[in-house]
């Protein structure tokens, strides 16, 4: 089995990219091969609209035609077990890079006909962690679930199962001392982080291991 993780943020070791390699353990411990791609190691662009993965008996149809440094990404997850996505929330979404890269894997699997079906072939599970700095209370204040939630139903569509993992009141600096940040308790965010992290180690964990377990 092939589990491959995404990471959608900038940073290679920090909140994200840790919390996605915990995941990829759990899936490890369960005896999957696992892979994990840092997105921002590759130069690419988001879909282009150039329409060659909808044309009728193209040589392209229900993939991406467009080449660059995404290609070889979106070829191993054609032959994936599972994914599971990791981004940090910026301005209520995921990053940029992460945003393109979604563009680039479901639009040529997700077909212009009844329902979207999906041309995908077959059904895995599919997961998303994000990490963002604002507390549980705030996020649902400030509506992130809402503007979540449609990338979560196309890739369930496109998949055929997805879940998500929440990691709220994030760690962001090593030292707040050093930066212009007067709505965050950097030392109330240290507390939390001693606290709280550890547990979200163990959630992504289960979800990695879980991910091996689930027979669509």
């Amino acid at each position: 089995m092939k589990i491959i993780g995404i990471n959608g943020s900038p940073r290679k070791n920090k909140n994200t990219a840790i919390l996605l390699k915990k995941a990829l353990e759990g899936a490890e411990s369960c005896g999957a091969e696992t892979d994990f791609i840092h997105l921002y190691g590759f130069e690419y662009k988001g879909c282009i609209s150039c329409f060659a993965c909808k044309l009728i008996n193209g040589k392209s149809y229900g993939k991406c035609a467009f080449k660059d440094g995404l290609t070889p990404v979106l070829e191993k997850i054609s032959d994936a077990d599972a994914i599971i996505l990791a981004s940090p929330i910026c301005f209520e979404s995921v990053t940029g890079n992460m945003r393109s890269f979604m563009e680039r894997l479901l639009f040529p699997y997700q077909t212009y006909t009844d329902g979207y079906k999906s041309i995908f072939g077959r059904k895995i599970p599919t997961g998303f962690i994000y990490t963002m700095n604002v507390t549980v209370e705030q996020m649902n204040e400030l509506g992130y679930a809402q503007g979540l939630k449609f990338s979560e139903m196309d890739l369930k569509r496109v998949f055929g199962y997805f879940e998500s993992l929440v990691v709220n009141d994030t760690y962001q600096f090593d030292d707040y001392s050093k930066y212009v940040v007067t709505v965050f308790d950097g030392a109330k965010k240290a507390k939390v982080r001693e606290k709280e992290f550890l547990v979200y180690y163990k959630k992504a964990y289960d979800l990695g291991a879980k991910f091996t377990q689930i027979n669509l």
